[in-house]
C-alpha cells in the first residue's frame, strides 16, 4: 500500500514536472534561472530579457496549458467510455467520436462561421456516439468486436464528409485544415485555452464527481440496478460529459488518437480498477503524456511534426498488445 501511495502521488504531481521541463526545452533553450524568475516572479539581480519572457508566457505556457487540457479530456473520456461500455478496447478515437467532432468543427468553419465551433463539434460528437452504439447493439448486447467495427465505420463516414469539405473550401485553407486534422497544438494561444477550458473542465468535473458510479456501471446493468443506480440516466450523463470534453479538445487540437485508450489502461495496471482512483490519476497522467508528446513533436526535428503522429506511433503498438490479450482484465473493485 505504501508503494501504491507513492505511485499515485507521483502520477498526480507529474503534470507540473512535465510542464516545467517543457517550458525550458525548445528551439530556443531557456536557462533554468530565467525560467524560475519568470514562473515564480522572483526578483533577481539580473532582469530576464523581454524576448525570453515573451517565449515563456505567450508561446510555451499557453501551449502547455492547452496540451494538459486536451490530454485530460481524452484520458478522462477514455476511462469513462471503457467503463460505460464495459469494453477495454474503446476510446473516443476508436468509437468515431473524434471524427464526428472534427466534422462538426469543419462544417462550422466552412459554412456556419457564426456558430461556435465547440457547439457544432459537440452535436456531431454525440451523433457519432449514437450511431456507433446503435450499429453495434445486437439483441440488447454490444459485443466488443461489433463496437470496434462500428466505430471504424462511423469514423470512416465522418472522415469522408470532412474530405468533401476540404475539397470545397478555399485552397489557401486546405494545408492548415490537413495539418490540424493530423492533430496539432501549433496554433495554441491564450484565446484557444479560453475557448476550450470551460467545456473541458465542465465535462471533466461531471466525470470526476460521479466516478464512483462508473464502478457500478462497469459491473453490468443488473448489478448496477441492484446498487440503486439509474443505469440509463447515468450512462447518458457520462456519455454527454465525455462527448463534451472530447468535442472541446478536438476543436482546438484536431484529431489526436490513442491517448484515451492507452492512459486509462496504464493507470489501471498501476493502481487497480477502482474508478475512484483511475479517473483522477488518468486525468493527471493524460495531461503529462500530452505535454511530453507535444514537446517531442516540436523538438525532435528542425521543424515541427503534428503531435497526433507521436501519439499514434505510441498507441498503435499498445492497441496490438491489448488485442493479443483480447481485452481480458478485471473490472470489479
Amino acid at each position: 500500500m505504501k508503494n501504491l501511495g507513492w505511485v499515485q502521488g507521483g502520477l498526480m504531481a507529474s503534470p507540473l514536472l512535465a510542464a516545467f521541463l517543457a517550458l525550458q526545452v525548445g528551439a530556443y533553450a531557456v536557462p533554468w534561472t530565467d525560467l524560475w524568475s519568470v514562473v515564480f516572479w522572483s526578483s533577481g539581480t539580473t532582469a530576464v530579457p523581454e524576448h525570453l519572457r515573451a517565449i515563456i508566457l505567450n508561446v510555451r505556457l499557453p501551449r502547455i496549458v492547452l496540451a494538459m487540457l486536451v490530454g485530460l479530456a481524452l484520458s478522462a473520456s477514455g476511462a469513462t467510455l471503457q467503463a460505460v461500455f464495459r469494453n477495454p478496447l474503446v476510446d473516443a478515437f476508436i468509437m468515431g467520436l473524434s471524427a464526428g467532432a472534427a466534422f462538426g468543427c469543419a462544417i462550422s468553419v466552412a459554412f456556419f462561421p457564426a456558430l461556435p465551433i465547440q457547439i457544432s463539434a459537440f452535436v456531431f460528437c454525440i451523433l457519432a456516439a449514437f450511431l456507433t452504439f446503435t450499429l453495434a447493439r445486437t439483441r440488447g448486447e454490444v459485443p466488443t468486436l461489433a463496437l470496434i467495427l462500428s466505430g471504424v465505420v462511423v469514423s470512416a463516414f465522418f472522415t469522408a464528409l470532412v474530405s468533401i469539405i476540404k475539397f470545397l473550401v478555399d485552397p489557401h485553407k486546405l494545408a492548415a485544415i490537413v495539418f490540424w486534422l493530423m492533430g496539432s497544438l501549433s496554433l495554441a494561444d491564450w484565446q484557444a485555452v479560453q475557448k476550450a477550458a470551460p467545456w473541458i473542465i465542465c465535462g471533466a468535473l461531471v466525470i470526476f464527481f460521479g466516478r464512483w458510479r462508473l464502478n457500478a456501471l462497469s459491473m453490468g446493468d443488473a448489478e448496477a440496478k441492484s446498487l440503486g443506480v439509474a443505469v440509463g440516466r447515468e450512462r447518458g450523463l457520462f456519455l454527454l460529459a465525455a462527448a463534451l470534453a472530447v468535442a472541446a479538445a478536438v476543436s482546438v487540437s484536431g484529431i489526436i488518437g490513442w491517448v484515451g485508450l492507452m492512459i486509462p489502461h496504464v493507470v489501471r495496471m498501476l493502481v487497480g480498477p477502482d474508478h475512484r482512483r483511475v479517473v483522477p490519476i488518468s486525468m493527471a497522467a493524460g495531461a503529462t503524456f500530452m505535454v511530453l508528446s507535444d514537446t517531442v513533436a516540436r523538438t525532435i526535428t528542425g521543424g515541427e511534426i503534428p503531435v497526433g503522429i507521436v501519439t499514434t506511433l505510441t498507441g498503435a503498438p499498445f492497441f496490438i498488445y491489448l488485442l493479443k490479450k483480447r481485452g481480458q482484465e478485471s473490472w470489479t473493485t
